[in-house]
């Protein structure tokens, strides 16, 4: 959605895609909001409590089952699993997802890992498209002025035109672009603790591929799953980055993290988005 900086200050119902890798701001932010009667809207939530429910149960009950105690138990009806889920806790989201590699060392098979990406692809998109609807519930049901789409970081990957369409015609999309020494700290951040990721099959493929022949492995199985998420992880940076930027381009609008970081409540949030959009205009006129 593009308006001018007057129209945004004075749009009752303020609606707000947050686009950017996981890790730049974009859940701190929208918690902040939140707190100043924002509905927050976390995607991964809406994936893991709608869309991927109940692989992720039947993930977590098939490690149970490998435990002759736990076993019995769930087979006679005894216990039940469950997950508790939060937009501050989506660890079994990422457990399901998993990492390619060595089973002795956790890893899923490669097909296995395949189906579990597609399955988070499908998941996202069909998140994504409740969007429009959520924005309705949150101003009708739940009587909240504004909204605040926490989007996934593969947003940019998902290439669905539907999705995006949708988001740019119902929301402002707002990138939160990190800097060379934001990308250095969420590096960091993943050298430190390698968590599953969603990559686009063809760039995963092509690094894959890379990966087994720079390494002198035959095959997949052999793969340390930690250290191949490390190794991918920069190169996942820089294959995102021109596709956030075309979004923006295409739909929305651009700020940095370190400004974003530096907001400590709703009004500096609704100036900075209004400097941004003025700062456009300035720029297209």
């Amino acid at each position: 959605m593009r308006m001018r900086s007057d129209e945004f200050l004075g749009w009752q119902n303020k609606a707000i895609t947050l686009l950017g890798m996981s890790g730049v701001g974009k859940s701190t932010l929208a918690v902040k909001l939140r707190r100043y009667g924002w509905f927050h809207y976390s995607v991964d939530y809406r994936i893991g409590t709608r869309y991927l429910e109940e692989p992720i149960l039947d993930n977590i009950k098939r490690k149970a089952m490998q435990v002759g105690f736990l076993r019995e138990l769930l087979r006679n009806g005894s216990i039940y699993i469950g997950s508790n889920i939060t937009a501050q806790n989506l660890e079994p989201v990422s457990t399901f997802l998993g990492k390619v590699g060595n089973p002795a060392l956790d890893g899923l098979p490669l097909d296995e890992f395949k189906k579990r990406q597609r399955l988070h692809r499908e998941a996202e998109i069909r998140a994504m498209r409740d969007v429009h609807e959520f924005i309705d519930k949150a101003h009708e049901l739940f009587g909240y002025a504004h909204f605040v789409n926490d989007a996934g970081g593969s947003l940019c990957e998902l290439d669905d035109p539907q999705a995006l369409a949708d988001l740019a015609e119902n929301t402002l999309i707002l990138y939160i672009r990190g800097e060379k020494a934001t990308e250095q700290e969420l590096i960091r951040r993943n050298q430190e603790n390698p968590k599953p990721i969603y990559y686009q099959e063809a760039f995963f493929d092509h690094e894959i591929d890379n990966y087994l022949a720079i390494n002198g492995l035959t095959d997949s199985s052999k793969i340390n799953p930690d250290d191949f998420v490390r190794w991918i992880f920069p190169r996942l940076i820089e294959h995102r980055k021109p596709r956030y930027e075309q979004i923006a381009n295409d739909f929305g609008y651009t700020v940095a993290a370190a400004d974003v970081e530096k907001i400590s409540c709703e009004q500096d949030f609704v100036s900075l988005v209004a400097a941004t959009l003025e700062s456009t205009q300035e720029a297209v006129a």
